[in-house]
């Protein structure tokens, strides 16, 4: 049984459990993926397992070194590539094994890892939601941050203010999803809840650590 499975993002929709509720579920494509490394306390000082996720890349995309390890591994072409760690008792994974989503199961419960969706530059409104100011009888103060700090002391604005800037584009892990349904045809891992980042984008599930 893998730590975990690499995927990517297809869309929301929902379920409806036997009692009528409704449910809402994101569809994950959730492998096949490869083990195309092989990490060993001996040689690396920790135990850990490389997973590819299987699928089609150009050849002149990927370096010499990372070439050699596909091909070592027998694996045709991955793209995206993460590590998982292993604990003590975790399965001994060897290089070039197969990581299919059936290893999961309903009610199994999963962490999700992806990046978020990019917003770009954001206000301290949309970014943090502060409150602003009014917004009638003359007021000049509405979506503006107010003070970032005292003037005599410290006389400097403290690292983590709350400020405008880069909005998304973080990597983000949602915890505990319940796993409602496994698609082991057509590889898709059905979860209860939002899963951060576009349709499309990468995923990495984990089996939950909490």
């Amino acid at each position: 049984m893998s730590p975990g499975i690499l995927g990517k993002k297809i869309g929301m929709t929902q379920m409806f459990r036997p009692d009528g509720q409704a449910v809402p579920v994101t569809l994950l494509k959730a492998g096949p993926c490869m083990v195309v490394q092989r990490k060993t306390p001996p040689a690396d000082g920790y135990d850990a397992v490389q997973l590819g996720l299987v699928e089609f890349i150009k050849p002149r995309r990927i370096n010499k070194p990372t070439a050699g390890r596909l091909k070592a591994a027998g694996v045709e072409g991955a793209k995206f590539m993460r590590e998982f760690q292993l604990a003590p008792g975790d399965p001994d994974l060897k290089l070039g094994d197969r990581v299919l989503v059936d290893q999961f199961k309903p009610k199994d419960k999963v962490d999700v890892i992806g990046v978020s969706k990019g917003k770009g530059f954001a206000g301290v409104v949309k970014r943090h939601h502060f409150r602003g100011g009014e917004g009638s009888h003359g007021s000049m103060f509405h979506r503006a941050p107010g003070s970032i700090g005292a003037s005599s002391y410290p006389s400097r604005v403290l690292p983590g203010t709350r400020m405008g800037g880069h909005m998304g584009n973080a990597r983000v892990t949602v915890r505990n999803l319940e796993v409602v349904d496994v698609d082991t045809e057509d590889n898709v891992l059905v979860v209860k809840g939002a899963v951060p980042g576009p349709n499309g984008g990468y995923v990495v599930v984990r089996r939950s650590k909490r």
